[in-house]
């Protein structure tokens, strides 16, 4: 009889064992993913920070006025000919 209750207590405790380890592993492979999503999370931080300063050498206002004087020929018109539009207030 004492033999057959360790049988069953050595097989749970394989069981046991054997689960251990399996969640073990995949906790490491989980890590493992981590640590490259984290990575890539890195890599797409730097590029959106070097895309927003790009975005802004070529919104700058020097650059665009250049391009329309000398590629698209535009000129700043004098001002009596400008006019201030006011927004509606009932808007």
């Amino acid at each position: 009889m004492i033999t057959r209750l360790n049988l069953i207590l050595l097989g749970a405790l394989v069981l046991c064992a054997l689960a251990v380890v399996t969640s073990q592993h995949k906790a490491r492979k989980l890590f493992v993913e981590l640590q490259k999503q984290r990575e890539i999370a890195r890599q797409i931080e730097i590029e959106w920070g070097q895309l927003q300063l790009e975005q802004s050498t070529w919104a700058m206002h020097a650059r665009i006025e250049k391009i329309a004087t000398g590629q698209l020929m535009m000129r700043v018109p004098p001002a009596s000919r400008v006019q201030m539009v006011m927004p509606d207030p009932a808007r």
